[in-house]
């Protein structure tokens, strides 16, 4: 009976040692793909100032240190529990949700993280830019309409409208002096 404790003990303390070394694995894989598209993303930012790059850096420091202390309240954690204290995984989990939020922060609140921001979206809109003119000139191109084309039209009826109504108020004018004269 002792044996067969002993060894779900041993079953259950690899399988956690196996949980931790994997959601560890994964967070510094996370980790990696975020600061490698960060720093991808202010470097292609138009803001490459001595002080937006150093803010940048700072910020990234404030998350690794996050990262770092994360990484330690798991070991911690772990030697707890190896020692027979109680902690669920849920608990695991939580730090590094927690953590990961923090170390976002600490990032997103950088005027590089802003100036790359800034350059995504204006890049973004270039490229919408693009893709409009290309869908215009496709259906021009087709003899179809366009959205500039449509709007153009609708224009052109609203100022028939305001002149056949300016028209219309003059004929009853005129027509009311008339039936006076009458």
């Amino acid at each position: 009976m002792q044996q067969d404790t002993g060894e779900e003990w041993s079953a259950f303390v690899e399988d956690v040692n196996d949980a931790f070394l994997d959601a560890l694995e994964r967070n510094v894989e996370a980790q990696t793909q975020f600061v490698e598209s960060w720093l991808d993303a202010v470097e292609e930012s138009t803001d490459t100032s001595t002080e937006t790059m150093s803010d940048g850096l700072d910020g990234y420091a404030r998350a690794y240190r996050v990262w770092m202390n994360a990484a330690e309240q798991q070991f911690e954690r772990t030697e707890d529990l190896l020692e027979g204290e109680d902690v669920s995984v849920d608990e695991f989990r939580d730090v590094w949700l927690n953590s990961a939020n923090e170390a976002f922060k600490e990032v997103m609140s950088t005027s590089a993280f802003a100036a790359a921001t800034g350059q995504t979206v204006e890049d973004a809109m270039e490229a919408r830019r693009q893709v409009d003119e290309a869908a215009a000139t496709t259906l021009r191109s087709l003899g179809f309409a366009t959205a500039e084309d449509v709007d153009e039209v609708g224009e052109r009826l609203v100022e028939l409208e305001r002149r056949q109504h300016a028209v219309e108020s003059k004929l009853d004018r005129v027509l009311a002096a008339v039936e006076d004269e009458t």
